[in-house]
C-alpha cells in the first residue's frame, strides 16, 4: 500500500502517518520526490485500511499497489516523473531529451577536459566519466579513483556540465558525493542491495543501469530499493542484456523503453555505447532510442579513441559525434520533445 501526500503536506503530516502505521506493527518508508512525498507501507493491509489514512491531514490519496515495486510503479503515479540534476537543474524526463556524454573512464586531465569540451559542443548537457571502473578483467585499467573525481570537477568548471560518475562501493560513497551531481550504479552492481540502499539515502539523483542478466521486473525492484530509502529521483538506463548473439557485446533491448515507461513513472534512457561495444552502431541505436521514446542517451566520447585505455572501440569523435549531435538536435523535436542545440560545431 502507498500513501501519496499532497504537495503542501508538512513534515509533521508525514511523521503522523509514519507513527500511526508503526503503531500497528507496520513499516513506513518515506520517499521524497521533486513534487511530492510518497510513503510505502509494509504490513497487514487490512489493518492499514482500518486506520482511515485518507482522512489524515496532508494525505492526497491511498493506493493498494499490486505491482511488487510499490514506489516506482505507475499505479499510484500515472504521470511520468522528471529528475533534475545539478545546480543547473538539467531535466531528464518525458518533455525533454537529455544527451549525456563523456569518456568511459577518466585517464588524465587533458583527455577528460577535451572530451567534455567535445561533448558540450555536440549538445550534451551532462558529463559522464568513471573514476572507479570495475572491469571484467583484473588486468584492465582500474580508474584513477579520487584523482579522477577532482579532474571531473575541473571539467565541470570548464564546461558547466554537471557530472555523472559511478559508485562501486559503499566505502567510496562519501567522497563521490563531494564531486558528483548524478550517482551512477553500474550494471554489475544493480543487485548490490547495500549499495542501492546507501545511494537511496544519500540525497542525490541516481542513474541505475540494468544488469546484463536482469529482467525488467528485477531492474525495477532494484530501483525500489533506492526509492525505499527516501529517494525517488531515479533515472533508469537500458544498456544491453546478455543473449546468445555475439555480433555485439550485448543485445540492446530497445523494447524495454516503452515496457518500463508503461510500468514505472521513472525516466528511462539508453546507453548504446556499452550495449554494442561498436562505434559504428552507436548513432543508429541512439536514433532508435529516440524513436522508441527514450528520455535520453548516454554515450562515450574520447578525443583520440584509438589511444583510449579502455572502450575506445565504442567511443565517438569526429564524424560519428557530428552525426549524433545532428540527430539529438533534430529528432526529439519531431517527437514533441525539447533538446538543447549545440552552440559550437563539434570537431
Amino acid at each position: 500500500m502507498v500513501v501519496v501526500m499532497s504537495p503542501d503536506a508538512t513534515t509533521a503530516d508525514v511523521d503522523a502517518i509514519v507513527t500511526k502505521v508503526q503503531s500497528t506493527g507496520g513499516e513506513a518508508f518515506v520517499s521524497r520526490g521533486v513534487e511530492r512525498t510518497i510513503i510505502g507501507l509494509i504490513g497487514d493491509v487490512e489493518q492499514f485500511r482500518g486506520l482511515n489514512l485518507r482522512a489524515m491531514r496532508g494525505v492526497e490519496d491511498v493506493h493498494r499497489i499490486s505491482d511488487p515495486y510499490k514506489l516506482v510503479s505507475r499505479q499510484h503515479h500515472p504521470a511520468r516523473s522528471t529528475v533534475y540534476v545539478g545546480d543547473r537543474r538539467v531535466p531528464i524526463g518525458p518533455d525533454t531529451f537529455t544527451f549525456i556524454a563523456g569518456p568511459c573512464a577518466v585517464e588524465s586531465a587533458q583527455q577528460t577536459i577535451e572530451a567534455a569540451t567535445m561533448a558540450a559542443a555536440a549538445g550534451a548537457t551532462l558529463l559522464r566519466g568513471k573514476a572507479f571502473t570495475p572491469r571484467t578483467s583484473p588486468y584492465s585499467f582500474p580508474g584513477l579513483g579520487i584523482d579522477a573525481l577532482k579532474i571531473l570537477a575541473q571539467a565541470r568548471d570548464s564546461t558547466g556540465l554537471p557530472v555523472v560518475t559511478e559508485v562501486v562501493d559503499v566505502a567510496h560513497l562519501d567522497v563521490v558525493l563531494e564531486y558528483a551531481d548524478l550517482l551512477q550504479i553500474g550494471s554489475r552492481d544493480m543487485t548490490n542491495v547495500a549499495l542501492l540502499q546507501a545511494v537511496g539515502a544519500a540525497g542525490k539523483p541516481v542513474l541505475l543501469k540494468r544488469g546484463i542478466q536482469s529482467t525488467v521486473e528485477e531492474w525495477l525492484m532494484a530501483a525500489e530499493y533506492v526509492a525505499q530509502r527516501g529517494n525517488l529521483d531515479i533515472v533508469l538506463c537500458e544498456r544491453g542484456i546478455r543473449t546468445f548473439e555475439q555480433s555485439t557485446r550485448n543485445t540492446l533491448d530497445i523494447s524495454a523503453v516503452p515496457v518500463v515507461q508503461a510500468a514505472s513513472h521513472l525516466p528511462v534512457i539508453v546507453d548504446p555505447s556499452h550495449a554494442t561495444g561498436r562505434r559504428d552502431l552507436v548513432v543508429p541505436l541512439a536514433r532508435a532510442a529516440m524513436a522508441a521514446g527514450a528520455d535520453g542517451v548516454v554515450v562515450d566520447v574520447h578525443p583520440d579513441p584509438e589511444q583510449a585505455l579502455y572502450d575506445g572501440a565504442q567511443s565517438l569523435a569526429g564524424t560519428e559525434l557530428r552525426a549524433l549531435a545532428s540527430a539529438v538536435r533534430q529528432l526529439p523535436a519531431l517527437l514533441g520533445r525539447a533538446a538543447a542545440a549545440p552552440t559550437v560545431t563539434p570537431r
